[in-house]
């Protein structure tokens, strides 16, 4: 499989970081290809008979880290860890964090000479943590190669324990301006409930979602978030992040009630379940899929071309993640007759007016940016300081070009 040029400068850094130092960790949005770049990397280091584990949080991602890895390197054997397989036989083996952290799995686990971490922001996690200690205990020369697109995790617990460098970042903005990513039109929508929205008190990991259900599910609400939706989005398929269970369900009964096809995907569910919705949204016959925290990461369908946040996020990079599952380019060989140029979002919260740009410095102290520290602009005509992302300043009603539309009821 041929890389994008791209993709190989960054497997390069990534190499060269890991030929000098014991590990490093890179850096790539959603739809930068990370786990083809993941498994370049694995390949060119595995090649000379080297024994690698490649760690995902959940089984989806281990048997779609597996699959892709095949495409790369198609002649390297390869096995599985997961709660119902457990073999080291191949020469890259694809784990599940939870199980392998498990004492006597770790004690079956062969010396490694590569810890591969996806979604790398949860190397710090106490699971994580003893797998790493393992691998190291075992083998003092082993490296850690690290990948993930919110480096920043909610709860600002930094990654410098396991990861004291940046091989590489890929920024949004290049794989939008080279076509590999479809850019935002962001719509922040007031439906008379931002100040309440700013008043809500944050636990330690987000903010308080009862208080914000409290809040956001309620019928009028709810109807404007389909008028909206409809009058803007009506014929994309759509992600729409809800703050609880509740809320969810009562969305989607508003969109289907409507006649737009909705259903829930919900943590509880068993996989088969979930498997069989989500097989849905993807064959057409659901157009909506509302969430709880579930799609956040880890899930893709490209044609998704429309993103609903319904609850705000505390920490930018939630947002990131959440707006991402619409961001994807559309591969005609995969989904022909789909036509793909951006992605709506529909902001009915406040967090892009927070966050402003979906770009994020790495910092690996986790100091990531509080909301009093967003970005903001000075607006030309009065001289406000406003949100980065707003397009129209609330003040005098100054028009920029590009950003935010500001969309009051």
């Amino acid at each position: 499989m041929l890389l994008r040029p791209r993709q190989k400068l960054f497997v390069e850094r990534s190499l060269a970081a890991l030929s000098t130092r014991d590990n490093t960790l890179g850096v790539a949005p959603t739809g930068a290809g990370k786990t083809i770049m993941l498994s370049a990397v694995t390949g060119r280091m595995t090649g000379d008979g080297a024994k690698a584990c490649v760690l995902a949080h959940r089984d989806e991602l281990t048997s779609q880290n597996r699959a892709k890895f095949a495409r790369v390197n198609h002649r390297t054997e390869t096995s599985v860890v997961d709660a119902t397989t457990k073999s080291w036989n191949g020469q890259v083996t694809f784990a599940m964090a939870p199980t392998l952290a498990r004492a006597a799995n770790l004690a079956a686990m062969p010396k490694l000479d590569l810890l591969v971490i996806d979604e790398a922001h949860h190397a710090v996690a106490e699971s994580y943590r003893r797998i790493i200690g393992r691998v190291r205990d075992a083998n003092p020369e082993a490296r850690v190669f690290g990948v993930t697109a919110t480096p920043n995790r909610g709860d600002r617990k930094g990654l410098r324990e396991v990861f004291d460098n940046v091989a590489d970042q890929v920024r949004l903005g290049e794989l939008i301006a080279s076509g590999h990513l479809v850019p935002p039109r962001t719509f922040v929508i007031d439906v008379g409930v931002q100040e309440q929205l700013r008043a809500v008190r944050k636990t330690a990991d987000d903010y308080d979602m009862g208080a914000v259900a409290a809040i956001m599910n309620r019928a009028p609400i709810t109807e404007e978030v389909v008028r909206h939706w409809e009058e803007k989005a009506g014929n994309r398929q759509t992600v729409v992040f809800c703050s609880t269970v509740a809320h969810a369900m009562n969305v989607a009964t508003a969109f289907n009630e409507a006649g737009n096809p909705a259903a829930v995907v919900l943590g509880d569910m068993g996989s088969t379940e979930r498997k069989i919705v989500l097989e849905a949204y993807a064959s057409g016959e659901v157009q909506v899929i509302v969430n709880v925290a579930v799609l956040t990461e880890g899930w893709d369908h490209p044609p998704t071309s429309c993103v609903v946040l319904l609850r705000p996020s505390s920490y930018k990079s939630t947002m990131i993640q959440m707006v991402g599952r619409g961001l994807r380019t559309v591969d005609p060989a995969e989904h022909p007759g789909v036509v793909k140029i951006d992605c709506i979002v529909l902001d009915f919260g406040i967090s892009s007016l927070t966050h402003g740009t979906l770009e994020q410095d790495v910092d690996l102290d986790g100091r990531d940016p509080t909301p009093g520290e967003a970005p903001t602009k000075t607006c030309p005509d009065c001289e406000a300081e406003i949100p980065l992302a707003s397009r129209q300043c609330p003040i005098c009603g100054h028009e920029f070009q590009g950003g935010t539309v500001t969309t009051p009821l």
